[in-house]
């Protein structure tokens, strides 16, 4: 057979196949781990070669072809013990990691032979090694750095390890022109023939004595080591789009595999035990196992599409690799457009913006890849939506016409009418319902038995007319003329307001399609405003219904003194008004959210004016949200507040019309 292709440029395939075996010298296993079982990291670090003077300037090609019989005389010693014995010697010098289990796991998988496992294990390591190292460098640093590359090279590691300690963990991971094994296999380059197994040993033992300086660092400071607590998804529920995954489906999943053009032969049993871990309920390794994947199926439409087969490889060190960021742009150059969104299609680029790119979607990848999700408990609904999606693709790019499975065929179908979800713009119309229901609610806040003259709170007390409505009134005529066509009728008296229809009109401009994928820069700037707007206006809500609550109870058990009462009535007396104004607001932050593309293609002034007046909205919402808070009440400072406001939103749509 052909050999499989590799994704690998010449000289990275040469650094991690080739140069770790170049010298077939022996390493006596008694120089690197002492008798006690200490590791003497002098028998590492003299492995070291630099390029020029300095302790940063490590020369990483004569480092690998050095530390290659080191490594070989660790792998064989590791292999020699069984794992009751690897815990009883070294478990207490790992437990630093937070994640002990995972790195006896990665003894175990050793022992086993299997390449695509090990491949996963060397995955989770990484990524776990390279969190506790950022729990380690909070000890004395102050934030800790976001790339692990960064990390490695830090002058805080350095103080608490040693500097020359820091040279080797950037020999395996810390640099484009090293071993860099944790970015080859999370970026999806390297199939799982092609990482050499020794190396995963050389990182268990490494971990071990990490965790032996790290106690004698400790013993003197008396120091305690704190692990950062792990992130959660907190939206699941939104995540839930795909139905789940049946076994019928995941057998059909396996054929795709086979036949399918997004996977690479030398990859596919990657695919395989992804697969494989659905079926075992081991959802972490069933995600860690796909996502590198993913990239790699994606790269090559990238490279296919855009017709540049050599970035399907990884780049020199000169040049950055091409990665999810690249893949998923917009442009390949100023004058050139990427021409993967168009093949794809939007449906499909949203879904991979929501679940990879959104600062408020999952971020799933850069959450694993950086150690930050507790494993054992990763929940089976994200991985059900990653691998439905990844079926959707193996089918999207079959090579050849095969019968198609009625369950994928329903999968296809769905991916077909994804909508994102984490875009800002869709997180601003979630925030538009949701605050909307809360002020709905306010109908149903307990009232206290006042005089009949006291709850007229829509009624002037010397007119009886009803307050400010010639503002409202004035507001609701001029969005009624901007009011989309396909959405309900009529909204130009203050009635409506108070129905269900202002609510049903929301609902229908929020649901109304619009496209997110690229937004313009002006469009997110207003979304930006638009969205804290919209937070204020639902801590308005939830401080009037808090309080609203509290104060019925202490009215109804007479424990309110003769002040309080008297602002109990005076609340009472406004939050109608506010209501209404919530809810005007509301409208319109929906109703300016569908023109804003219109808004941003004008003029520079006018957008800045726009801005400007969005700005003027925000504070309003902002004092309010003070004046009504628990402490404050200052109801009547409200209602002035609310007057000023109304008469500035009329007088900036009027100045629109015209």
């Amino acid at each position: 057979m052909d050999p499989a292709p590799t994704c690998l440029s010449e000289s990275v395939r040469t650094m991690v196949c080739e140069l770790g075996f170049a010298l077939e010298e022996s390493c006596d296993i008694s120089s690197i781990i002492l008798e006690d079982g200490t590791v003497c990291w002098e028998a590492i670090t003299t492995c070291l070669c630099y390029a020029g003077s300095g302790e940063q300037n490590v020369d990483y090609a004569e480092s690998v072809k050095l530390l290659g019989p080191l490594c070989e005389s660790v792998d064989q010693y590791l292999q020699s013990l069984t794992l009751e014995e690897f815990e009883e010697q070294y478990g207490s010098y790992i437990q630093w990691t937070n994640n002990a289990w995972l790195f006896l796991d990665a003894f175990d998988v050793l022992k086993k032979w299997q390449l695509e496992q090990i491949a996963l294990s060397l995955m989770k390591v990484t990524s776990s090694l390279e969190r506790a190292l950022g729990d380690v460098y909070l000890l004395i640093g102050r934030e800790c750095p976001f790339l692990l590359r960064d990390l490695l090279a830090s002058l805080e590691l350095a103080v608490i390890f040693g500097q020359p300690v820091m040279n080797v963990l950037r020999v395996f991971l810390g640099s484009p022109e090293s071993l860099n094994l944790r970015n080859l296999l999370w970026h999806g380059f390297a199939a799982p023939r092609e990482i050499p197994s020794k190396y995963c040993s050389m990182l268990l033992l490494l971990t071990v004595g990490l965790g032996q300086l790290l106690k004698i660092y400790h013993m003197p400071l008396k120091a305690s080591l704190t692990h950062r607590p792990y992130l959660t998804f907190s939206n699941l529920k939104e995540i839930d789009f795909f139905s789940d995954v049946e076994e019928e489906t995941l057998v059909a999943a396996e054929q795709l595999v086979k036949e399918s053009s997004f996977v690479l032969k030398s990859m596919q049993p990657f695919w395989t035990s992804s697969l494989t871990a659905f079926k075992e309920g081991r959802y972490a390794d069933c995600v860690i196992l796909l996502l590198p994947q993913l990239e790699t199926g994606l790269r090559i439409v990238f490279t296919t599409v855009n017709n540049c087969p050599s970035r399907l490889l990884t780049a020199e060190s000169a040049t950055l690799y091409t990665t999810f960021d690249e893949i998923l742009s917009k442009q390949l150059s100023e004058e050139e457009d990427n021409k993967v969104p168009e093949t794809l299609g939007e449906p499909v680029m949203d879904f991979l913006w929501d679940f990879l790119n959104y600062q408020d979607g999952p971020r799933v990848r850069d959450h694993l890849s950086h150690g930050e999700i507790n494993l054992k408990e990763f929940p089976k609904a994200m991985a059900n939506q990653i691998l439905s999606f990844s079926i959707v693709l193996l089918q999207r790019f079959l090579q050849t016409e095969s019968k198609e499975n009625s369950s994928i065929r329903q999968m296809v179908d769905c991916a077909g009418h994804y909508r994102s979800r984490f875009h800002p713009v869709a997180r601003l119309r979630r925030q538009v319902v949701d605050c909307a229901n809360s002020v709905d609610s306010w109908s149903q806040l307990p009232v206290a038995p006042v005089e009949s003259d006291q709850k007229s709170s829509r009624l002037d007390e010397n007119t009886g007319l009803p307050i400010y409505y010639p503002e409202i009134a004035g507001i609701l005529s001029l969005i009624q003329r901007r009011m989309p066509s396909d959405c309900c009728t009529t909204v130009h008296t203050e009635d409506c307001l108070l129905t269900e229809m202002w609510l049903q009109s929301l609902v229908a401009l929020c649901n109304r399609p619009m496209r997110t994928l690229y937004s313009p820069r002006p469009v997110l700037e207003a979304v930006v405003v638009l969205r804290k707007i919209c937070i204020q206006c639902h801590l308005v809500s939830s401080q009037v219904i808090s309080t609203s609550e509290l104060r019925y109870k202490q009215w109804m058990k007479k424990e309110l003194r003769s002040r309080q009462r008297h602002n109990y009535l005076r609340m009472f007396k406004s939050v109608a008004f506010i209501s209404d104004v919530l809810r005007l607001i509301l409208m319109l932050i929906t109703l300016e959210l569908s023109h804003t593309y219109v808004i941003c293609t004008r003029n520079s002034s006018e957008f800045q004016q726009y801005l400007k007046y969005l700005r003027l909205i925000l504070q309003y919402t902002e004092n309010l949200a003070t004046y009504t808070n628990p402490e404050k009440n200052k109801w009547e400072e409200s209602i002035g507040l609310t007057h000023g406001i109304l008469l500035k939103i009329k007088m900036f749509n009027e100045k629109c019309e015209h």
